[in-house]
């Protein structure tokens, strides 16, 4: 056994003692009354916002770029207010390991069940699209208010450490939805459809793509912005209802999520028609309330330009220019 091996066989051990003891401690944390937890949320902000300083440039430059007509005390202030919100995210996901199911329910709501009950009456699967906006962990918990007919799933990028993988699909899947890897989303979909299982379906699409999956390009929040489109061809293909999420928070610790129909023939939308509603609905959402955003994340690092200086698409697929010399 080499060297490499053996620190490799060692590192896995770590990892898997420290993500069971992070496990045992949240589990315990979780236990506590949410207010309680709002209280150690309260007492991370100033560190994360004033000491830790996470991110506070990508945050900055987001909203700025996003929001030129505002003061700079404006932002500031968006700012302030997106950092405490992320503590209370924090603390709310977490405490979704222990938390009840009527208490849940009471602080997550959906509304306009009623099109979805009718979608999955009439056997039509239904696609929910939402983005990384109030507390979308929380979004999870639909199957305690959707038809029990209905399989409930979500689309994830599984985690590289596959102990804390472990950690994130129990809180995922506690209220029994059930999450589908994103590189093998379509061939389970597939499945339950020949199965006759009717499906719930939550895509989350507002990430950064990876280059080689960049095919459409649209304005969001004022930038040219690359979108993700595996969603939308899955949708087309399968011809599930389309819905959008709207989130709001009418005060800490609650949620109310508006399902809204957006079409039940995908295909008259045409070519990434899926996409454009979508995030033009997100947009409108982010700017009614944009502290609940995820500005932390680096969306708008890749740009059009160096797209078209390094890579072309041909025949549906993307391709490195330099690649070929």
């Amino acid at each position: 056994m080499t060297t490499t091996t053996v620190m490799r066989k060692i590192k896995r051990i770590v990892l898997r003692i420290l993500a069971e003891t992070l496990f045992i401690v949240l589990w315990v944390l979780s236990l506590l009354p949410l207010r309680v937890g709002y209280f150690f949320s309260d007492c991370m902000y100033p560190i994360v916002y004033y000491v830790v300083r996470y991110r506070r440039r990508v945050v900055r430059k987001n909203l700025s770029s996003s929001f030129p007509e505002k003061t700079e005390e404006e932002i500031v202030a968006i700012e302030k207010k997106f950092y405490h919100w992320f503590c209370d995210y924090i603390v709310e996901t977490f405490k979704m390991m222990t938390i009840g199911e009527k208490e849940m329910a009471r602080r997550m709501s959906f509304k306009g069940m009623d099109v979805v009950r009718e979608c999955i009456a009439e056997g039509q699967s239904v696609a929910i699209f939402l983005g990384h906006y109030c507390n979308w962990e929380w979004i999870s918990t639909l199957p305690l208010a959707a038809p029990k007919e209905a399989l409930c799933a979500e689309l994830y990028h599984p985690l590289e450490n596959p102990e804390f993988d472990k950690l994130f699909l129990y809180m995922r899947q506690r209220f029994k939805s059930v999450c589908l890897p994103m590189h093998e989303a379509l061939r389970h979909i597939i499945k339950y459809r020949n199965e006759g299982q009717p499906l719930i379906v939550g895509y989350i699409a507002d990430q950064k793509p990876l280059w080689h999956n960049i095919h459409f390009w649209m304005p969001f929040l004022g930038h040219d912005t690359p979108m993700l489109t595996g969603s939308d061809r899955i949708v087309q293909r399968m011809n599930q209802a389309v819905i959008y999420a709207e989130v709001t928070r009418p005060r800490r610790g609650y949620y109310v999520c508006e399902l809204k129909l957006i079409t039940r023939n995908p295909q008259e939308l045409g070519e990434y028609g899926i996409t454009r509603e979508y995030m033009t609905r997100l947009e409108e959402s982010i700017r009614r309330q944009p502290a609940y955003w995820l500005w932390s994340h680096d969306r708008w690092s890749r740009t059009h330009e160096e797209f078209d200086r390094r890579f072309y698409e041909k025949d549906g697929k993307v391709f490195e220019k330099e690649a070929e010399k």
